[in-house]
């Protein structure tokens, strides 16, 4: 190491010499001859002190650099023996330095000088603060730019959180989770069985759930008939989630007799931050699925709900019980109600009409003002809203707008045949209401009306003509309807059962008979199902362009196809007749928005397909749009659903 004399060394000898000097210049001005030789003493001194001071000065360097040698050394030394990993990187990623922990430890053992280490590690250089899984355990990698000799180089400190990580996994799969379990209509599933087939059944069930909970480390408890409560461990949830809810399935291998077997609908409280959370997502999400038909399970996400399962029919409740409490509960709300609107979906048909036209007949006779709302440029049931106008009169029909205005603070809305707030006639009708009732029979939808004070739903009634007409039965009207009011409820049922064929229950059949009892005249209500002579032949073109893949029947309508929203649906049920056809879709366009109408007679559940291109419906009649794309996207789409449907 090259020393060189410090400025203060220089500077003190100077000072010395200046010292010595000066006083000898003094006296020789005063004329003292010999002034000058009285300087050469102090010269010498000053001369033999600068050396000395320069050489302790040179002895503190060299102390010192020996200082910082040894502690350079103890660094790297304590680098070396440090319990997580350090390396140094230049620009490209070549590895230029690294500690014993880092080659052995990490890398196991693997000589790293020189070579590229994000070819070989796959971590992101960019990122300050990263988390990866390298060789079976789990690092936190830092990093720290800084520069050496004018070289950048980062330097990366990984430290081994397995411990931790191992520890956080154990806690998020040991997370209780509690079940909700209900067999479908338990109580009429079994009141006609004879008892030693009702004891069988019941111990089947409990075997089932029994076996389903050995395999885990959870625990079942029954609450009432038909009703379980699990709680398991979310490692054990993730499994059945994966499985798709097997159970499900081994269900419907359990028979009362010939014909009904046993189905499931489950709520799972999953994601749950306290136990009280999770049983009362479980209770959100079990309402989802009874909601839906029922034999299936309903998980809770971030997004919303996920389903497994409902492949098969709903049972029909035969018990009407909750439908005369349900009566009860509107009639007291209509009565406290200066002003009734009902209101049905976008693009009504006979059914959402109908229904809306039922009930106002009913409230008209409760003697409160009733207006039902539909936009007739954009309706379906067009030939029902000219009957029941040339009937009534045309004062009970308001326009969206018409209805807004009306809207006061006791005014109630009633929805029927939807219970979606996307679909609804006027959305800004439904956020404007201060009192909502909803009538409705389709499979409960995650965006459902959460605000209705009465929320009648009844997934397993063919229609919502079903549903009103059985409340008119226990209202206390002191009359029956109009026979016109009567005629739209008829042709609502038709229209949503096919003529009696689809999704038909006993009580289709008896509130078909109550109606032909108070005055529905059939053949005016076949009249209403015609149609021109131009939707005949675009329907007849229809049926004729539609391919057959794996039974399932597709066709396409042309832009330019006349009344395509009636014929549509219409060219769906006549595919329905072709052999081998077991679900039939229909593709058109309006409005720059692809629709898609879906039927099948229920060997295959066309709402899961629909609501995987973000439609819904039955599992019989369901539908969906797709805006932004054209008939042939549309059209791939729908096949690649169908490719990955399993029947």
């Amino acid at each position: 190491m090259k020393l060189k004399y410090p400025v203060s060394v220089w500077i003190l000898a100077a000072l010395m010499l200046l010292a010595a000097v000066l006083p000898a210049a003094m006296l020789y001005q005063r004329g003292d001859p010999y002034g000058l030789l009285y300087c050469v003493p102090g010269v010498v001194l000053s001369v033999i002190g600068a050396v000395v001071l320069a050489r302790s000065q040179r002895s503190q360097i060299r102390y010192i650099a020996k200082l910082s040698e040894d502690a350079e050394r103890t660094e790297l030394a304590a680098l070396e023996k440090l319990p997580f990993g350090i390396c140094v990187l230049d620009k490209a990623g070549v590895v230029v330095r690294y500690n014993a922990y880092f080659r052995e430890q990490i890398m196991g053992g693997a000589e790293l000088f020189g070579r590229d280490l994000y070819e070989t590690v796959p971590f992101d250089p960019s990122v300050s603060e990263q988390s990866i899984f390298w060789r079976q355990r789990y690092y936190h990698v830092s990093a720290m730019l800084y520069e050496e000799d004018g070289a950048v180089l980062t330097a990366f400190l990984w430290t081994d959180e397995t411990e931790l990580e191992e520890l956080r996994l154990d806690y998020a799969n040991s997370r209780p989770c509690v079940l909700l379990f209900m067999v479908d209509n338990y109580e009429d599933l079994i009141q006609n069985a004879r008892e030693s087939v009702r004891l069988a059944a019941s111990a089947a069930i409990e075997r089932l759930l029994e076996d389903f909970i050995a395999g885990t480390n959870g625990v079942l408890r029954r609450l009432k008939n038909g009703r379980f409560l699990a709680v398991l461990e979310e490692q054990h949830v993730r499994e059945l989630i994966a499985g798709k809810f097997k159970i499900l399935d081994d269900a419907r291998t359990i028979f009362v007799d010939e014909k009904n077997y046993v189905t499931f609908s489950i709520g799972v409280g999953h994601g749950a931050a306290t136990l009280q959370e999770s049983e009362a997502y479980a209770e959100q999400c079990l309402d989802m699925a009874l909601g839906r038909g029922g034999d299936q399970a309903a998980v809770k996400t971030e997004n919303g709900y996920r389903f497994f399962g409902g492949v098969s029919r709903g049972v029909e409740k035969r018990s009407r019980a909750k439908t005369r409490i349900v009566a009860g509960a509107i009639q007291d709300l209509i009565l406290e109600s200066s002003h009734v609107l009902i209101m049905g979906h976008r693009f009504g048909d006979l059914d959402s009409v109908g229904g809306a036209c039922g009930l106002a007949g009913a409230v008209r006779l409760m003697g409160v003002k009733v207006h039902v709302v539909a936009d007739p440029k954009k309706t379906l049931a067009g030939q029902l809203l000219e009957l029941v106008e040339d009937e009534v009169g045309r004062d009970l029909f308001f326009t969206p707008a018409q209805a807004l205005e009306a809207m006061t603070n006791d005014t109630l809305l009633i929805i029927v045949d939807t219970h979606n707030k996307d679909i609804l006639e006027s959305q800004s009708l439904y956020q404007e209401a201060k009192r909502v009732a909803v009538i409705d029979h389709h499979r409960k939808n995650v965006n459902f009306v959460d605000n209705a004070v009465v929320f009648h739903h009844e997934p397993y009634a063919s229609s919502a003509c079903e549903m009103i007409t059985e409340l008119l039965q226990y209202f206390k009207l002191g009359e029956p309807v109009d026979s016109v009011y009567a005629d739209c409820l008829l042709a609502g049922i038709m229209l949503d059962t096919k003529n009696f064929v689809m999704r038909t229950g006993v009580r289709t059949f008896e509130a078909a008979a109550y109606l032909r009892k108070i005055g529905a005249d059939t053949v005016r209500v076949k009249g209403l199902f015609s149609g021109s002579i131009e939707a005949y032949r675009s329907r007849t073109e229809l049926v004729g362009s539609a391919e057959i893949r794996d039974g399932f029947a597709i066709a396409m309508a042309a832009p330019d196809t006349p009344e395509v929203r009636l014929v549509a649906p219409q060219a769906a049920d006549e595919l329905l007749g072709i052999s081998g056809v077991e679900a039939a879709f229909v593709i058109y366009e309006v409005n720059h928005v692809v629709n898609i109408s879906a039927r099948s007679y229920g060997a295959a559940n066309v709402q899961v397909i629909m609501e995987q291109l973000g439609g819904g419906g039955h599992q019989t009649m369901a539908a969906t749009q797709l805006p932004d794309v054209s008939l042939a996207e549309a059209k791939q789409r729908l096949l690649e659903v169908l490719q990955s449907f399993s029947r």
